[in-house]
């Protein structure tokens, strides 16, 4: 009897010893391990690929941002800012249904098929409303010209970047709503497309929050 309450004792001695080592090396000796590392090496990534203006933070380059006018009376929907490049739509982040006192930032897909009649009806809609919003009075779109990312959302919702497609579909409402010419606003474009990574892999993008960075600044400076 007490041999096999002494090696019960035993036993439990070496597992909360060995519960205590794995907690210091896995939950605090590695963390520290691997985030000083990060820091020394990535600090931007480590740190959430931040991008600062006016000297603070104002977003990070991994996630898209909304540029709307407030909300008037009535509306359920925030009218787009047109003075800003526009991103993606953004219909598949849902709601916030855990506390509604915050908008928290959901992503996630619309996880609607290509034949899904809300999704089609969706996506006219926001065809539509490209068509009609960056049309001026000296340059009209055409249906055609709407690339597939200005009337989709990405599948998480949250995409920062746009196709150059979509940037210079832009220019012509962006330089009259900016007081800028179509010559220099397209000039910016080119200058914040960046081509696929390493030369093959993705599509060229324009990183939204960037560049209308970029056109804050360039505004400014008129």
């Amino acid at each position: 009897m007490n041999n096999s309450v002494t090696n019960t004792a035993r036993l439990l001695g070496a597992g909360l010893r060995a519960l205590l080592v794995l907690t210091l090396v896995t939950g605090v000796l590695y963390p520290l391990v691997v985030t000083g590392i990060a820091q020394g090496l990535f600090p931007d990534k480590a740190n959430g690929s931040e991008i600062e203006a006016d000297g603070r933070v104002v977003g990070s380059s991994l996630i898209g941002q909304a540029y709307n006018l407030p909300l008037k009376e009535g509306q359920e929907t925030p009218a787009p800012d047109l003075k800003w490049f526009q991103g993606r739509p953004q219909n598949g982040l849902g709601t916030n249904s855990v506390n509604t006192r915050y908008q928290l930032i959901l992503s996630g897909a619309t996880n609607r098929s290509g034949d899904n009649e809300e999704l089609i009806q969706w996506v006219r809609d926001a065809k539509a409303a490209v068509v009609k919003d960056n049309s001026t009075d000296t340059y009209k779109v055409k249906p055609s010209q709407v690339p597939a990312d200005a009337v989709t959302s990405s599948g998480s919702g949250l995409d920062p970047d746009i196709s150059p497609r979509y940037a210079d579909l832009q220019v012509h409402r962006v330089a009259e709503e900016n007081g800028l010419s179509v010559g220099r606003v397209r000039k910016l474009v080119e200058e914040h497309t960046e081509g696929r990574t390493l030369g093959f892999m993705g599509e060229p993008r324009v990183n939204v929050l960037e560049l209308n960075i970029a056109l804050e600044e360039l505004t400014a400076k008129s």
